[in-house]
């Protein structure tokens, strides 16, 4: 019985979708939303140091840079848990990429749209029931005007419910395949199976296509995630205690007739958060 790595690793998603054309055209026509006609029939890969990248989460970061034919360029990242700053950096990166298309004296006509499809293994929006998050340039009032510049996309893996999302459509089958495959993996499902590119995609994630070094280096990989995990629940549990204590300094001044000034002065919250609680 074959053994499994996970996908979503540094080693496993380079593989898979840094070094067969195929299955990253696949991916994303299956989860960017490309307009009737404009679907990826050619693509081929840049270097991913053309995109400056921050020190934080570098390990926990996998990136893929490509480009198709008519020049549309797109980026896929695989973030092993959310931080308050990525959607940032994701714009950045985006940005850079669209001014990067121009070198100096060529014309604005020849810029075209970038795409930038981010997996993310955790949870950034708990009050949405929605795993897919699309955002674009759009006019405030009438939504059918849209300026075609830039185009991101977030994917919030640990929304998807394994083995109930019945459905063969491929984004589907991807994201099952992301989701589903692991060390944990006893029998893969038929259903996934019986797709050639999710097929082709689970058989470069068996544990015997890799060497004695590669599976020490995947090991590491995890190791890193949780203590980057770890330590992003630690500080987010200090941000959260801090909050509470300021809270309840601002609420005690508050009631012993301190003005909304000094208390925000102490505290360090708003106006508006002081007369609130």
């Amino acid at each position: 019985m074959a053994k499994y790595l996970d996908p979503k690793a540094d080693l496993t998603f380079k593989k898979i979708f840094g070094e067969h054309p195929d299955l990253v055209m696949s991916l994303l026509n299956a989860l960017l939303p490309l307009e009737k006609g404009k679907e990826i029939c050619d693509i081929h890969y840049l270097s991913p140091e053309r995109i400056p990248r921050t020190e934080e989460g570098k390990d926990s970061i996998v990136d893929v840079y490509c480009e198709t034919n008519d020049k549309r360029q797109f980026i896929v990242e695989m973030q092993m848990y959310w931080s308050t700053n990525f959607m940032q950096r994701v714009l950045f990166n985006s940005s850079k990429v669209y001014v990067g298309q121009l070198k100096q004296g060529e014309p604005f006509s020849q810029l075209k749209p970038v795409y930038s499809l981010n997996l993310i293994d955790d949870i950034f929006e708990p009050k949405m029931e929605d795993y897919y998050h699309y955002y674009h340039l759009v006019h405030d009032k009438y939504t059918n005007k849209v300026i075609d510049g830039f185009h991101l996309v977030f994917v919030e893996l640990k929304k998807i419910k394994p083995k109930t999302m019945s459905e063969k459509k491929m984004q589907v089958l991807w994201l099952r395949f992301l989701t589903e495959i692991n060390a944990y993996t006893e029998q893969v499902p038929q259903e996934l199976l019986d797709n050639p590119e999710i097929s082709k995609a689970i058989r470069l994630v068996e544990e015997s296509a890799y060497t004695h070094e590669q599976l020490l280096g995947y090991d590491m990989f995890w190791d890193r995630v949780r203590r980057d995990k770890d330590t992003a629940k630690e500080l987010k549990e200090t941000k959260e205690k801090l909050a509470r204590l300021e809270a309840d300094t601002a609420r005690k001044m508050k009631a012993k007739g301190f003005a909304i000034a000094d208390i925000a002065e102490i505290t360090g919250l708003t106006a508006e958060e002081i007369e609130g609680l």
